[in-house]
């Protein structure tokens, strides 16, 4: 009867063990189904230290990413580039065609 007693824990202990497995599963599940903003609030568990969500990036207004210029302005910058030899005649014929058209 000795041997069965020990059958009786190992199978007990399995039990266990595979319902430990499903609580873990469940809430693996329960975690995957929540919005990220609610995973990173979530309470940490046991002792580790809580987690801080990083602030969102300042947006800039789409106006002031590119802002607008002034075409004589640029063709004048344009010609002072071309006389200091930045750019060649290619380069400034091309984009005064191109600031020409702003005009």
């Amino acid at each position: 009867m000795v041997g069965s007693s020990a059958a009786k824990k190992s199978m007990a202990r399995q039990q266990q063990e595979a319902a430990q497995n499903q609580q873990i599963a469940e809430l693996q599940q329960q975690v995957a189904q929540q919005p990220a903003a609610q995973q990173m609030a979530a309470p940490p568990a046991g002792n580790m230290p809580p987690q801080v969500a990083p602030a969102p990036a300042p947006t800039a207004p789409q106006a002031a990413a590119a802002p607008v210029q002034d075409p004589i302005a640029m063709l004048k910058q344009l010609g002072e580039l071309k006389a200091a030899g930045v750019l060649t005649d290619e380069e400034f014929q091309a984009k005064k065609a191109e600031l020409l058209k702003q005009i």
